[in-house]
């Protein structure tokens, strides 16, 4: 689990004539959390408490789940009286009884997860916080997660988002004790952070409680390494790995966050994403020749690119270091783009197939970069990541193209240098509470998580958005508020 992290830490020591005890932190950025989600595996499952009756009966959680993860996660489901309207009203009594029942239950099939979600929890969240408590007395030992921790407005979103939390908790303990262990066995005694998904960090401890708060935080390391190493702050991010290309858009010098619902797994959440589209084009993708039934006649080719890839085997199943699969590594040798491994174990390949191969490459980022402007003027292009050098003409859309010296290790230099973070996102009545009451208790609570995150120094106000909700009555807006800081100057074990 934490080989990768021990060689490169080990590796960065040596090259930079360090010893473990120079060093005064560590950032890590992990897909443990989102390849066990979406693979099905290392999963808990979890008791399901929502707080809604009779208010939510027509749509029961887990709805629209994959049937094998539904499976998985165990559909041990309690519905109990209870919520609030979206004023903080409420709208049937919390029933204590109930809820009790429900742990005890819950209990005897021995669960160690339990998600608990109330309507419009994220307006007022006593009836969640009276349930953990309830769930402290009776499961001491127990992972709870609390929806209105986690996810924004929307009751069926923000519960699939405490759903996946609190099944991921176990595995985020095995993790975090793990990398503990790993950076002690170095003779490392700092504090440690792991990136999230909106290019900012959290302390250790609290990913043991918000795992799920890191899915999709490779791409957004990316972008904030192509902003520090670029000194950009609005662009549109072209991450190339070896699988996919991931491209993204900053704002502000931040990840654009996504505006919609976001699927993972097959699981519809609500929860903070990056805005990101994932194309399969990367140095391992596989290259083949296109049939008359899939022939792009826009782009006039004949060859088709993945989105299967030889991943990480790149240097021993490609041609040019002696393997049999054609990659797109190998056309960019064939064609002159880069000089790796042995060119002329690809001097064979027919130079207009080698052509088309890297006109269909461009052609697919032209069209990623235009799916992500939001104007049709050009914009800055910023080329990170190992496969970055692969692009060899300037990209549709681009008003200039920037490959920054150090492009293929962004992604470690936007963790390094993240950023900590918190985050509101609340309804307000302001026929009951006035604007700037609002605002300031928003601010309140974003800064009291950017500081239980880890914050300490020059934290400030990023971004505040208010929309005002006209589908419900009275004055009712939604207020989000974002802010970041920076870590404590001196840190240590």
């Amino acid at each position: 689990m934490t080989t990768g992290i021990v060689q490169a830490i080990r590796e960065v020591l040596r090259k930079a004539t360090l010893l473990p005890g120079d060093v005064k932190s560590v950032m890590i950025g992990t897909t443990h959390f989102t390849n066990a989600f979406v693979e099905g595996k290392r999963l808990l499952e979890v008791g399901i408490i929502r707080i809604a009756a009779p208010a939510t009966l027509s749509l029961l959680p887990l709805i629209g789940w994959p049937k094998e993860l539904g499976n998985a996660i165990g559909r041990h489901v309690y519905l109990v009286p209870g919520g609030y309207d979206y004023d903080g009203r409420e709208i049937a009594a919390f029933d204590e009884a109930a809820v009790r029942e429900a742990v005890l239950d819950i209990r005897r099939k021995g669960l160690r997860a339990v998600a608990i979600t109330s309507v419009f929890s994220s307006v007022n969240a006593d009836m969640e916080t009276a349930a953990a408590a309830i769930v402290g007395e009776l499961m001491p030992e127990a992972h709870v997660t609390l929806s209105h921790e986690i996810g924004r407005v929307g009751l069926l979103e923000r519960e699939n988002a405490a759903i996946m939390n609190a099944a991921l908790s176990d595995l985020s303990s095995q993790v975090i004790k793990s990398f503990r262990k790993a950076l002690s066995d170095l003779g490392v005694h700092a504090a440690f952070f792991i990136s999230q998904n909106d290019g900012t960090l959290m302390a250790a401890d609290v990913v043991e409680r918000f795992p799920v708060l890191t899915i999709a935080s490779g791409p957004t390391n990316s972008m904030r390494g192509a902003a520090f190493l670029t000194e950009k702050t609005d662009a549109i991010i072209v991450d190339i790995g070896g699988t996919t290309a991931d491209v993204g858009a900053l704002t502000n010098g931040f990840p654009r966050e996504s505006s919609v619902a976001v699927n993972i797994g097959g699981v519809r959440t609500n929860f903070r994403m990056p805005d990101i589209l994932a194309i399969g084009v990367g140095g391992g993708s596989i290259i083949r020749e296109a049939g008359p039934e899939n022939r792009r006649t826009s782009i006039g080719g004949r060859v088709t690119i993945g989105p299967d890839s030889v991943g990480y085997e790149l240097t021993e199943k490609a041609l040019v270091f002696g393997g049999t699969s054609l990659t797109l590594t190998d056309i960019a040798v064939a064609a002159g783009v880069i000089s790796i491994g042995e060119p002329a174990k690809v001097a064979h390949l027919d130079k207009a197939f080698v052509a088309d191969a890297l006109e269909e490459m461009h052609c697919r980022l032209d069209d990623a970069i235009d799916r992500m402007k939001t104007s049709f003027e050009s914009v800055p292009v910023i080329l990170v990541g190992g496969g970055s050098a692969l692009v060899k003409r300037a990209l549709a859309g681009a008003s200039e193209m920037v490959v920054p010296e150090n492009a293929g290790v962004a992604n470690a230099i936007g963790a390094a240098i993240a950023q900590v973070s918190g985050e509101l996102d609340r309804v307000y009545n302001f026929d009951t509470c006035a604007r700037d009451v609002a605002l300031s208790d928003a601010r309140d609570i974003a800064f009291a998580r950017a500081r239980e995150a880890g914050a300490r120094d020059n934290i400030r106000v990023l971004d505040v958005e208010e929309v005002p909700l006209a589908y419900l009555p009275g004055g009712a807006v939604r207020i989000r508020v974002k802010v970041v800081g920076d870590l404590p100057v001196e840190l240590g074990a």
